[in-house]
């Protein structure tokens, strides 16, 4: 069965091939600072970038080291001002509950060596490396505060 396009094709619509762009930083939600930081800095390698408290509450921006111009923030969850106290407390409440999260693909060119590594530091394992169907081979976990990350194999 093939794939199909949903994207409308626009004639004549305005190109951005001559600008460059790239992702500069991607956020996560994290509840423990220090959990988040064994996952993303010991465990996956990334540089620690920044790590700022403010009122009690902690932004780490980390990064692979490789890739100077991309990050991800990891941030207090339900921080916005313009939240009620019961909205606040759903958040949470979903958040241990692995039910709220964001999602973030990342790569690697030995997907079997990764996912050991994984394996081996007690992360939550959702797939184990599979050939998906329409040829991407991957695998699936979960960092410390519930947020899906899929690993593509680059070839």
């Amino acid at each position: 069965m093939g794939q199909e396009s949903r994207s409308a094709h626009r004639a004549g619509a305005t190109s951005v091939t001559a600008m460059e762009i790239t992702i500069h930083y991607a956020f996560l939600p994290h509840t423990d600072g220090e959990a988040a930081l064994a996952f993303y800095r010991d465990t996956l390698g990334f540089e620690v970038r920044q790590d700022v408290g403010y009122e009690g509450m902690r932004w780490l921006t980390v990064g692979p080291p490789n890739q100077p111009g991309t990050a991800v923030v990891l941030h207090p969850p339900a921080v916005d001002p313009g939240l009620t106290e019961d909205e606040r407390a759903t958040i949470l409440e979903l958040i241990a509950k692995g039910s709220y999260g964001s999602a973030l693909t990342l790569a690697t060119d030995d997907l079997d060596k990764l996912f050991k590594k994984l394996v081996d530091s007690g992360a939550d394992v959702l797939q184990e490396p599979t050939d998906q169907p329409y040829g991407v081979r991957d695998c699936a976990f979960r960092d410390p505060t519930g947020n899906l990350l899929r690993i593509n194999e680059v070839r």
